[in-house]
């Protein structure tokens, strides 16, 4: 939302004693300083909370450990859907029928999705040793 849009409906909910142009501008001054420092602070925080907020490194899929790396590679190669469902059973915990309810399909599509994404991630875990494996002996 706007500042100034943001201002007026605060205004007309408690309406202040005095509304002059000095009021509203000075008003509308504090309200983007207040944003600018929001803003910075918000950003200081979370790089100094980074780790914490990150949440555990790993997660199980399967036979296959799913790594943030993976995951962020897992996600964007997924479509929406399937994306949606990696997050609700995976980093949510729900299980096959509460992701079903959530998304409002049928259980047995989340249990395709979910199989579809398991191979997925296998082909990718795969690439991604491979990929390992050739830079560690190139180093060599």
């Amino acid at each position: 939302m706007d500042i100034v849009q943001s201002l007026f409906v605060d205004l007309i909910a408690r309406p202040p004693k005095s509304l002059d142009l000095p009021y509203l501008y000075s008003a509308v001054t504090n309200r983007c300083l207040n944003l600018i420092r929001n803003q910075s602070n918000r950003s200081r925080l979370l790089e100094s909370r980074q780790d914490s907020l990150r949440g555990p490194e790993r997660t199980s899929l399967g036979d296959t450990m799913l790594t943030l790396d993976l995951l962020t590679h897992l996600l964007s190669v997924l479509d929406a859907k399937s994306a949606e469902i990696v997050v609700y059973h995976y980093l949510d915990d729900l299980n096959q029928d509460e992701v079903a309810t959530q998304m409002a399909i049928s259980r047995r599509a989340v249990v395709k999705r979910l199989t579809k994404i398991r191979s997925v991630a296998r082909g990718l875990a795969r690439a991604a040793s491979q990929g390992d494996s050739r830079t560690s002996e190139a180093q060599r």
